[in-house]
Parts: C-alpha cells; structure tokens; sequence
C-alpha cells in the first residue's frame, strides 16, 4: 500500500519536523517536508538492504517512522559534512 502526494507532503512534515525536535536542528517547514519526504526514501532503501520491514499494517504510521528515521540519518550525515 503506497500513500498518495498530499499525503506524503503531510506525513514527511511531521516526519522531518519530529526530527527536527530530537535533533535539535533548526530547519524551516519546507526543509522539513524534503527531509521527510527524502528521508523516507533513505531510509526504506536501507531497510531493504538489510531485509528490515516495520511491523505495522497501516502504510501511513510505516511511513512516518520510516521518514523520521531517514529524517534523523539525513540531519546526521549533513552535520558530519559540515564539520
């Protein structure tokens, strides 16, 4: 089950902006809807890759832990560049 554009614009917001509150980086609304939209990306990739799937039956709350994670990964590897 996939989730549709709006949705994914609303569910990768909350996604980046959860994100943006446990790591404590100051980004905008927008900044937040690409990190979790881009981190939900990311991070299901990765979770293919070591053959990890979430538990849930609902395609929305998968979605928006998987965003949230790659959200967090993503804010990560940018502080590691910046340094």
């Amino acid at each position: 089950m996939e989730v549709g554009w709006i949705a994914a614009i609303i569910i990768g917001g909350l996604a980046g902006w959860f994100a943006e509150m446990v790591m404590k980086s100051n980004t905008g609304i927008f900044m937040n809807i690409v990190l979790g939209i881009v981190g939900a990306l990311v991070a299901s990739w990765l979770f293919r890759q070591v053959g990890f799937t979430l538990p849930f039956n609902s395609a929305l709350i998968n979605y928006l832990i998987t965003g949230f994670i790659g959200a967090c990964i993503l804010i990560f590897v940018g502080r590691l560049i910046r340094r």
